[in-house]
């Protein structure tokens, strides 16, 4: 999916001094973030049954699915409450105007008058695959990143600062990428500039393993995934209210963020449920004579209750009838336990699948599924029918 991002991409321009606009990033605009929006669009299009449907920023954050989603896993209001909506059109309104900047989107006012933006899907392909995994939203970002800046004729100068990852070097960089925004585009505000500007560098700098920027200064430590994400999982990360005790503070804190966390589980795991669900429904994705009549069930090749790091994989669920899922998969419909020869079938059966629809999945993320519940590693570049031999050997030892 990366070279079809890539080659999409060079299909356009994306060039700075030629669009004037400083809103091809912007604050909201994190892999996370990202990834329920395009979710969140994903599914009220699906649930409109208009692909080519008009829809605007408030649409989407009044969506019942986005509602509920947004409040449990980000810890936000309701979309009704009043002083919310502000905050709400930020977190809708940034990522859909960026999608629309990269052409996933298009965008038009009504009769060319008005503030209302409204938008259409240009590019289904593009906006599925980031509404699956975080993962997915940030190799898109620095895709798309580095194409803009490359269009614009300012990548060296990110260039230079990846190979000496420097003080003096990261505020050289910074005061060009200020000055050069100032002089393309409307904006001057040097504060606004370096808020994009930190949403710009970090992502690229965790991709290369380098230092970027924290607090608008050059970062201590090398860029982690967390400092990319709008959704700290640290409980300091939420503020204090004036009339708390410290104690109080900390301790509604740590269970909102538990809450918080709970609910990110059980959304990614719903939502990878029913990508598998409607991708293979009605047939099963394991071929043999229990394939018989429809295919209802979601199954985890390798257990949740024993690796709970990759149950929200969808190179880690398979589509299987009743008569499978019960009988085979979990023999005497124990959930409990495995067979394993079963569980290879179905690995081999995935493997195929991932194969014929790679542009949904992942064969990295297939190979980490493998890593966790088999304990061996294997390298990306493995073709998938000798990966598929490798796991019987490894099954038969």
């Amino acid at each position: 999916m990366i070279n079809n991002i890539e080659n999409y991409f060079n299909s356009f321009d994306f060039d700075i001094r030629k669009t004037h606009s400083n809103r091809f990033m912007d604050q909201k605009v994190t892999p996370d973030v990202l990834c329920m929006v395009a979710d969140c669009v994903h599914e009220y299009l699906d649930t409109h049954e208009h692909a080519t449907r008009e829809f605007t920023s408030k649409d989407i954050w009044h969506f019942e699915y986005s509602n509920k989603n947004v409040k449990d896993v980000f810890g936000k209001p309701d979309v009704l409450d009043k002083n919310a909506i502000s905050e709400y059109n930020k977190f809708f309104h940034q990522p859909l105007k960026m999608l629309s900047y990269a052409q996933v989107l298009t965008e038009n006012k009504k009769n060319g008058k008005g503030n209302t933006l409204y938008f259409t899907l240009k590019n289904k392909d593009l906006l599925e695959y980031l509404s699956i995994k975080e993962k997915n939203c940030l190799d898109f970002i620095n895709i798309y990143l580095e194409k803009i800046l490359r269009d614009s004729n300012v990548w060296y100068l990110f260039q230079d600062f990846f190979i000496v990852n420097t003080n003096d070097k990261f505020y050289t960089l910074k005061n060009k990428y200020i000055e050069f925004i100032q002089n393309n585009t409307a904006t001057n505000d040097k504060k606004d500039i370096s808020r994009i500007f930190t949403k710009v560098i970090n992502p690229l700098s965790f991709k290369r393993k380098k230092h970027g920027t924290k607090g608008g200064y050059f970062s201590k430590d090398i860029i982690g995934r967390d400092e990319l994400m709008y959704n700290r999982r640290n409980w300091r990360d939420i503020k204090k209210k004036r009339e708390e005790t410290r104690e109080e503070y900390e301790l509604r804190a740590k269970k909102e963020v538990e809450y918080r966390k709970k609910a990110y589980v059980k959304y990614t795991l719903n939502k990878a449920t029913n990508i598998v669900r409607k991708l293979h429904t009605p047939i099963s994705e394991v071929d043999d004579n229990l394939a018989v009549g429809e295919a209802t069930q979601v199954h985890h090749i390798f257990m949740k209750s024993q690796y709970p790091q990759i149950e929200s994989y969808i190179e880690n669920l398979i589509l299987l009838t009743a008569t499978q899922h019960n009988t085979k998969a979990h023999p005497s419909n124990n959930t409990r336990i495995i067979d394993k020869e079963y569980q290879l079938i179905c690995l081999l059966a995935k493997s195929k699948t991932i194969e014929k629809h790679i542009h949904i999945y992942s064969k990295e993320d297939f190979l980490y599924v493998i890593k966790i519940g088999l304990g061996h590693e294997f390298e990306n570049d493995i073709k998938f029918k000798q990966l598929q031999s490798k796991l019987i050997e490894l099954y038969n030892d």
